[in-house]
């Protein structure tokens, strides 16, 4: 195997540190599917492979969808967090396939967030944690 040289491993951390940038400062969408036990259970296998299916079918590019561990917050699984360039990450909860739908089609091409499918956290409390968010 060819060794590989310090530029070429520098090359492939950024590539890399790009894909999992959490921040603002990201240079693509990325959506990240909670796929722990608990949302597996719940249905996010499913609310991936739509979201994966809708993406497609929009003709959506520079968008990285991945599948995360437990996000901690099981009685509102599945979630999904979406992370735009400049601008702060917003997190569905509940999310079903229509909702998957709706996020892609409302948030990512329409540009404007769906609130009352988020959760948000002020001051260290749970906002939408027993309003009715179900289809």
């Amino acid at each position: 195997m060819k060794r590989m040289t310090l530029e070429e491993l520098d090359k492939i951390k950024e590539r890399n540190l790009q894909k999992v940038n959490q921040g603002n400062d990201r240079e693509t969408i990325r959506i990240t599917v909670g796929m722990g036990t608990c949302g597996i259970a719940a249905g996010a296998l499913q609310v991936y492979e739509t979201l994966q299916a809708e993406i497609e079918k929009q003709g959506l590019k520079n968008i990285n969808l991945v599948k995360t561990g437990c996000v901690g917050v099981c009685r509102l699984e599945p979630l999904i967090e979406v992370i735009k360039p400049g601008e702060e990450k917003i997190t569905y909860v509940k999310v079903t396939p229509n909702k998957a739908r709706a996020i892609v089609q409302q948030h990512i091409v329409g540009g404007r967030a769906i609130e009352e499918f988020t959760i948000h956290l002020i001051e260290n409390r749970i906002l939408n944690d027993f309003i009715r968010i179900d289809d």
